[in-house]
């Protein structure tokens, strides 16, 4: 199996602060109320605990973004086989995909800013009946097949294999 562009720690590392930014959020609310209510009270010892909490929350907040993003980037991997794409990936939950090349209709690839200063490019791969997605966030519209750092050469031989399978298919099965 092959394993991504190590430029996908930095897609996972961003995707795990983005998703904690809510969290931090609502702690943040929680602490500025209890900073409140402490001074309120003439209580200089809490407001000191308040702030060396928030900065051990900062650093292991950072620390464990940085243990999901090289964890995430070594736990997912895929492989072209003869008949189909397989993608395998998850720390805790483990996640596999095995994707029929008959199935698929299209290969987008994606160089977004961060994907064009590291040199990758994340592909998409839709197949014939897969236009939403249950999450744990609820449904959403994606693709099936989803590569989120390749590189750049990388993303164009996938397209290219792909295409050619797409297209063997198509001939053989005469439209």
């Amino acid at each position: 199996m092959e394993q991504l562009h190590p430029g996908a720690r930095w897609v996972f590392r961003i995707g795990f602060y983005l998703k904690a930014l809510i969290l931090t959020f609502f702690l943040g609310v929680i602490f500025i109320s209890s900073y409140i209510s402490f001074t309120r009270a003439g209580i200089s010892a809490a407001q000191f605990f308040i702030v060396v909490f928030i900065f051990i929350f900062l650093f292991l907040y950072l620390v464990i973004g940085e243990i999901y993003a090289r964890l995430s980037y070594r736990f997912w991997k895929y492989e072209f086989t003869h008949n189909e794409l397989k993608i395998e990936k998850g720390i805790i939950w483990k996640a596999y995909k095995s994707i029929p090349y008959e199935r698929v209709q299209n290969v987008d690839i994606h160089r977004g800013i961060l994907a064009r200063l590291l040199g990758f490019s994340s592909i998409q791969i839709q197949t014939a009946g897969y236009s939403a997605v249950y999450s744990g966030r609820g449904l959403s519209v994606g693709s099936e097949g989803y590569l989120p750092a390749v590189s750049m050469e990388g993303a164009e031989k996938i397209r290219e294999f792909l295409i050619k399978k797409i297209s063997k298919h198509k001939s053989h099965n005469g439209m």
